[in-house]
Parts: structure tokens; sequence; C-alpha cells
């Protein structure tokens, strides 16, 4: 599957598909937001990062289907670390993208960005991308309790990495 799977930086005619995912709940409780985003307000977001190195955007595509978005935030270049972030189109979640899409994001931060350690947060009832994350090679760095407020009560979540290294030698 991995070698019908591409990136590309996400361009303008990318956002009506990101919103529909945006204002999507089932999506935005796992991205620890509200489902409440404005087609203009992406827009608007969407020039204001344009010139922003510290942030990386990324449409998935299957063959030429547009699957997901794959982000990068907080990209540090002296201490070489990024926050990872990935959201698959409902129609397409389920079969085997997530874990092939991550890969991609791995093998982009630290075979082009050079980045020393990718990092995410994710929920722990979320266990399927906890194992997705874990078969990539993230491990759980640490708990926080209560942390964010998802379907109505809070949850706790793990914030989990992965170090350049140790993802290489797995490989």
């Amino acid at each position: 599957m991995r070698d019908n799977l591409h990136i590309r930086p996400v361009e303008k005619e990318d956002l009506e598909f990101i919103h529909k995912m945006r204002i999507n709940p089932d999506v935005m409780d796992y991205w620890f937001s509200e489902p409440y985003t404005t087609l203009e307000k992406l827009k608007k977001n969407y020039e204001q990062q344009q010139d922003n190195e510290a942030f990386r955007q990324f449409i998935l595509y299957h063959s030429n289907e547009r699957i997901g978005y794959l982000g990068l935030y907080g990209i540090n270049f002296r201490h070489r670390f990024a926050q990872f972030a990935i959201m698959i189109d409902p129609d397409y979640q389920g079969k085997g993208y997530a874990t092939d899409a991550t890969k991609l994001m791995a093998d982009y931060c630290f075979n082009q960005l050079n980045l020393h350690k990718l990092s995410l947060q994710v929920i722990k009832v979320n266990e399927k991308a906890v194992h997705i994350y874990k078969k990539v090679g993230f491990q759980v760095e640490g708990e926080q309790k209560n942390h964010y407020f998802v379907n109505g009560s809070y949850q706790d979540a793990y914030t989990m990495s992965v170090l350049r290294e140790e993802y290489v030698n797995q490989q």
C-alpha cells in the first residue's frame, strides 16, 4: 500500500477537503478541538502560515485520491524536534493508511528535515492510534491525567515520541 501513498504540501485548493474533516465531530474529538472552523478561517490561517518555518502541512494521497492531512507543528531546528498530527478522512479510516502515513512523516522528519525527535499527543482511550504509533516506533514518554475534554468527559493523554536512531534501527 505504501507504494501508492504520497504527500505533498497543502495548497489552497485543498482547504475545502480539510474543512470537511475539521467540521466533523468524530474527527475533531481526536484532535482535541471542537468541530467549529469556517472555510474563511482556514483560508486566513493558510495565508498566515506561508512563511512560518516551524509549521508544515501536507495532504496525504493514495494514488490520486486525497485521503488525509498531516501536520508538523513547533518545528525547532536548534533542538531538532517537532510535534506530529494526522487526520484521515473517515471514508478511508481502518484501511491501514494511518500506519503508512505516520511512517512517511517520520521518514520526512528524519531524512529531509534532519530532526532528532518526533512527538505527539493521543488520548489513552484511542487504543487504535496508540497501537499504530507504537508499531511505528513511538514510545510513551508520559501521561497527563484528565488532560483533554473529549465527548463530554475528561480523558487521560499520552505524550509519545520516537527518536531518529530508534526509528532508523527498527526499519
